[in-house]
């Protein structure tokens, strides 16, 4: 069970007394930019579909055992929607010298990435909140995080492109 916490908790990022959720966002920025750079955004994407499943059973096992849904420790569903937006939000394969070049985007990007997601995870607009009012266990908690993910990725790239456009004027 002390595996499966440390799991569920992000390294016990979700041990925070303050914004645990905001805390394992940002435990998971560095890792999941850490994979972007080195292995592309293809990797991060399928490493955290692995991760999301693991997560969903081992949410469920926990549910089970505790009998508490969507316990502000666990933090892992902030990893793995943070993860699915910087996996979106690139969408080309970066390298570390790439970083500091401002006209890829890749670090505006990141730091849009991590607005957005938290923004959705906070606010939980439309689908994000109905999925997490309403569905239980483990789907329920990665659910919601999943989609705020996605849609802070697609977010990111959307404004970059944006500023893109307003620059070339």
């Amino acid at each position: 069970m002390k595996l499966n916490w440390f799991f569920l908790t992000l390294f016990y990022s979700g041990h925070s007394p303050k914004a645990p959720g905001t805390v394992g966002t940002l435990v998971s920025l560095p890792l999941g930019v850490g994979i972007l750079m080195l292995l592309g955004p293809q990797t991060l994407f399928l490493l955290t579909l692995l991760i999301t499943l693991v997560a969903i059973k081992s949410i469920n096992r926990y549910e089970a055992q505790s009998g508490i849904h969507d316990n502000q420790k666990i933090v892992i569903d902030e990893l793995a929607g943070m993860w699915f937006a910087l996996s979106i939000a690139p969408g080309i394969m970066f390298t570390w010298g790439d970083v500091s070049t401002f006209s890829n985007g890749i670090a505006v990007q990141i730091i849009l990435s991590f607005i957005f997601f938290r923004m959705y995870d906070i606010k939980k607009p439309s689908i994000i909140g109905r999925i997490d009012r309403n569905v239980s266990g483990g789907w329920g908690v990665m659910g919601d995080d999943i989609v705020a993910g996605f849609a802070a990725g697609i977010s990111a790239a959307l404004v970059w492109q944006l500023i893109l456009k307003l620059l070339a004027f």
